[in-house]
C-alpha cells in the first residue's frame, strides 16, 4: 500500500505543478511559433520608421498566457526571442523584444487568470497595454542610448513621433487580433473557453 499511496502523492504533486507532458509539448510548440513570427513575419507598420518593426510574436504569448497561466506565457515571452543574438539585432533586440512582450502579456494574463470571463480579458488586456506602452518607452531610454551610442536627447525626441504611435499601433494589433482568435484558438487546444463552464485552471 505504501508505494501505491506514495505513487499516487507523487502524481497529485506533478498533476498540481500543471507541467504535464501536454503542456510541456504546447508550450515549446507556442515557442516555435513566435520564434518563426520574430524572425520571420517582421515588416514595418509606420510610415517613414522603417527601423521599427513589427511582428505578431505578441499574439502567440498571449495565447500561452491567457489559455495556460502566466507562467506558460513568460516562457513564451522569453524564449523565442533568444534567437536575436544571432541575428543583426543582437542583444539589444533580444532585451527590447522580452522586454514588449513580457510587460503586455503577464499583467493581462495574471488579471485573467483571476477572471475567466470575456470581462477579464479585456480588462487585462487593457491594464497590460498600458504597462507595455510604459515599459517600451522607458526601456528605449534607458536601452537605446547604452547599445547604439544614441544621445538620450535624440531618443526622447523619437517619443512622439516614432516610438509612441508604434507601440500604440502594436498593441492594439496584438489585442484586437487575439480577442479575435481567442475562442477559436482556445477550442483547438481543448482549452477552455472564457465564460463558458467552470472557472478552469491555469498556472
Amino acid at each position: 500500500m505504501a508505494p501505491t499511496s506514495s505513487r499516487n502523492a507523487s502524481h497529485s504533486t506533478h498533476a498540481a505543478s500543471g507541467w504535464d507532458t501536454r503542456r510541456i509539448a504546447v508550450t515549446a510548440l507556442l515557442c516555435a511559433m513566435a520564434a518563426i513570427c520574430t524572425l520571420l513575419l517582421e515588416f514595418p507598420i509606420l510610415p517613414g520608421v522603417t527601423w521599427l518593426k513589427y511582428d505578431p510574436s505578441g499574439i502567440v504569448a498571449l495565447i500561452a498566457g491567457f489559455a495556460f497561466g502566466p507562467a506558460t506565457g513568460a516562457v513564451v515571452s522569453v524564449i523565442p526571442y533568444l534567437v536575436h543574438v544571432a541575428t543583426a539585432s543582437g542583444v539589444y533586440g533580444v532585451i527590447m523584444a522580452i522586454l514588449a512582450t513580457f510587460s503586455l502579456v503577464m499583467p493581462a494574463s495574471l488579471i485573467y487568470r483571476r477572471q475567466r470571463t470575456m470581462r477579464g480579458a479585456v480588462i487585462g488586456l487593457v491594464v497590460g497595454g498600458i504597462v507595455c506602452l510604459a515599459a517600451c518607452i522607458v526601456g528605449n531610454l534607458i536601452v537605446t542610448p547604452f547599445y547604439t551610442g544614441m544621445p538620450l536627447d535624440a531618443v526622447i525626441a523619437l517619443i512622439v513621433p516614432a516610438l509612441l504611435p508604434f507601440n500604440l499601433i502594436k498593441i492594439a494589433i496584438n489585442c484586437v487580433v487575439f480577442v479575435l482568435i481567442m475562442r477559436p484558438a482556445f477550442k483547438a487546444m481543448g482549452v477552455e473557453v472564457p465564460g463558458a463552464g467552470n472557472a478552469g485552471d491555469a498556472r
